[in-house]
């Protein structure tokens, strides 16, 4: 029998220590014999990625940018998130909607019943009663803002996100907030101004807890 597939997702600000733990969470399961897709949101595949680079980098109004978002997520989902859930893989992504409502609504104001609307018309499933695909799990890597601009300070060319002042953050991190709390079984909240390993134990047991991952043995 096939194994189903998973869909997981994580979010938090730039800076929060996502990439570290995603490659983990791979490796980990690769080890229990899983097959895994990793992928990224803007972009995941070559349509999406060039609308990547004009939303992270070409001046515009929020309404383009959001359907611009949602227009990278309509071709990465029909070109890899749905193959790949249908495969039995795991799906591991860095950032989804939950980005979209985050930055594009709490962090630019921009209509959260728009943001509503397209996501129900990207992320319907066909034939099933008006469900969305939604993430089985998102994993937030919530840092303080002040925390997270002292982590990136000189590490790159900030994209015309990073560039952002500090209040724009803080809007974007009580944004996930307040996705958490409008669907909190989804959602493993976990502290990232911690040690990498504490936030790694953190990060893993969300999986143990849900079966999906095994335990660790400890000496």
């Amino acid at each position: 029998m096939q194994t189903a597939g998973l869909f997981i997702t994580f979010e938090g600000i730039d800076g929060a220590g996502k990439s570290t733990h995603i490659a983990g969470l791979a490796e980990a399961f690769r080890a229990q014999g899983r097959a895994v897709t990793l992928t990224r949101e803007p972009g995941g595949t070559p349509l999406a990625e060039k609308l990547r680079e004009l939303v992270l980098n070409d001046p515009m109004d929020p309404l383009s940018e959001a359907l611009l978002m949602f227009a990278a997520r309509r071709d990465h989902l029909q070109q890899v998130i749905e193959p790949a859930l249908a495969r039995g893989d795991v799906v591991l992504c860095d950032r989804f909607t939950d980005a979209t409502f985050a930055y594009q609504g709490a962090g630019r104001g921009f209509d959260l019943d728009v943001l509503r609307q397209l996501e129900r018309w990207v992320q319907a499933l066909p034939d099933q009663d008006d469900r969305l695909r939604q993430p089985d799990l998102t994993v937030w890597f919530d840092l303080p803002p002040a925390v997270a601009a002292e982590r990136l300070a000189g590490a790159r060319l900030p994209d015309r996100f990073e560039s952002q002042p500090l209040a724009f953050f803080e809007r974007v991190a009580a944004g996930y907030g307040d996705r958490m709390q409008r669907d909190p079984s989804r959602f493993a909240r976990v502290a990232s101004d911690q040690p990498k390993d504490t936030v790694w134990r953190h990060v893993r047991q969300a999986f143990e807890q849900r079966g999906w991952l095994l335990a660790e043995e400890h000496p």
